[in-house]
């Protein structure tokens, strides 16, 4: 199966690579990259409910640097952990609702808007359930890896929005576009997940050797008679 967005964070992760053999030069722990990273978002939070779009959207790429590195370093240092793995999980999350907490209070302290208040909450519920839905399904040992709203979608579509929205007299339509997107997209992808799961669970249902269907079907096949339609 094709996922491009796979592709994407297979090359931008690659691409992260020498950077982290510099850094894990140093000695600095995976983990000390991973919290350092999750700070930065709160200062980066404070600023765009300053409504400092651009500068806000700047910062949320260089935090992100540290959510590329820590995982390089962990990679060349050989200090890749299940603990490590699961820190970095749970901060992207917090990391990802601080800074939708920063553009919420903007809304609805500086520029009261419903529209947008709302769309933020869908896109906060959205983005935990697919990680939810991934989590999930791999707890059930089945892979849910699919859909194009991974995380660094979500975060590079709100630094562009937040910095695009910075343009003369575009800033309520682009981030208006932007958090419908947001939103939309990442609902969609949670959806996604949840079928391919489900496809994948019917199959696996069907390919069963105790499954009655796959009896009664097989008992066709061989004696040239039709078997009972799914």
């Amino acid at each position: 199966m094709w996922r491009p967005a796979q592709i994407v964070s297979d090359r931008t992760h690659h691409l992260a690579e020498p950077v982290g053999r510099i850094v894990g030069k140093t000695g600095i722990h995976p983990n000390t990259l991973t919290i350092f990273g999750f700070l930065i978002n709160f200062g980066v939070a404070w600023v765009i409910s300053q409504g400092l779009f651009a500068l806000g959207g700047a910062l949320i790429l260089v935090a992100g640097i540290f959510d590329l590195l820590d995982g390089a370093v962990a990679r060349v240092m050989g200090k890749v952990t299940k603990f490590g793995g699961l820190l970095d999980s749970t901060l992207d999350r917090y990391s990802e609702a601080v800074l939708l907490f920063g553009l919420l209070w903007y809304y609805a302290w500086r520029q009261p808007n419903s529209t947008e208040m709302a769309l933020i909450f869908v896109t906060i519920v959205g983005s935990l359930l697919v990680s939810y839905v991934r989590a999930r399904a791999e707890g059930l040992h089945l892979d849910a890896e699919v859909g194009i709203f991974r995380r660094t979608l979500r975060i590079t579509a709100l630094s562009l929005g937040l910095i695009l929205s910075t343009l003369p007299n575009n800033r309520e339509t682009v981030m208006l576009v932007t958090l419908w997107v947001l939103a939309v997209g990442t609902n969609v992808t949670a959806i996604h997940r949840l079928i391919h799961v489900w496809r994948t669970t019917q199959k696996e249902r069907l390919k069963s050797p105790d499954n009655p269907e796959r009896a009664t079907i097989s008992h066709g096949e061989r004696t040239g008679t039709p078997g009972r339609q799914p």
